[in-house]
């Protein structure tokens, strides 16, 4: 049985300040779908919005249910270390929540042999906070960023309990994207069949 592969990706937040960056480790073959999945805990993303890889000329995504719009190829469809090899790509984008437009570009660093008893899905590295959700996108951030930086400002408690609590943009929360990575791993692990019990 061949060894499986695993991908290291870094995934940054464009036009963010301060910078957000995750690096992460996905079996080089995850689908796409379930990538989504995996970046979406990494960031700290709540997964309530629409999402689409753009692979090359190639959008993967959730296509229209209805049928009536062009839209992306199915991303259970397609798996990472396929769609790379096709496009010639080491370097994509991720576009999450087409309103407030958060893109990412995620740049594949390298595939190595998985390493028994590491993890093949886990956080490797993690850098700035997400911008809560709905938020406005890179410059609706920087007003709110602006806005709880100033205690005097009229909005300053406002977005500050909009927020839910103290905002720190530097601190990434690693221990809650850790536990959310860790979560999906385990509910993708493949179950193991029980022992039937043999007959006195």
């Amino acid at each position: 049985m061949p060894t499986p592969s695993v991908a290291v990706l870094k995934i940054t937040l464009d036009d963010v300040e301060p910078a957000v960056m995750r690096r992460i480790a996905v079996p080089a073959d995850i689908r796409l779908d379930r990538l989504h999945l995996v970046i979406q805990a990494a960031m700290g993303w709540t997964n309530s919005h629409l999402y689409e890889f753009r692979i090359g000329d190639t959008g993967w995504g959730e296509p229209d249910p209805y049928g009536f719009r062009d839209g992306p190829l199915e991303a259970k469809k397609g798996r990472l270390a396929a769609v790379l090899a096709d496009a010639g790509r080491k370097t994509f984008d991720y576009l999450y929540d087409f309103g407030d437009g958060w893109s990412h570009t995620v740049m594949l660093e390298k595939v190595a042999p998985a390493v028994e008893g590491e993890p093949t899905i886990r956080l490797i590295d993690a850098v700035g906070r997400c911008p809560p959700e709905d938020c406005g996108g890179p410059p609706g951030y920087e007003e709110l960023l602006e806005i709880l930086g100033d205690p005097d400002h009229e909005e300053h408690e406002e977005r500050l309990e909009w927020c839910g609590d103290p905002f720190d943009p530097l601190d990434a929360g690693r221990p809650a994207l850790e536990s959310a990575i860790a979560g999906l791993a385990r509910g993708w692990a493949p179950r193991r069949r029980a022992t039937p019990k043999s007959k006195a």
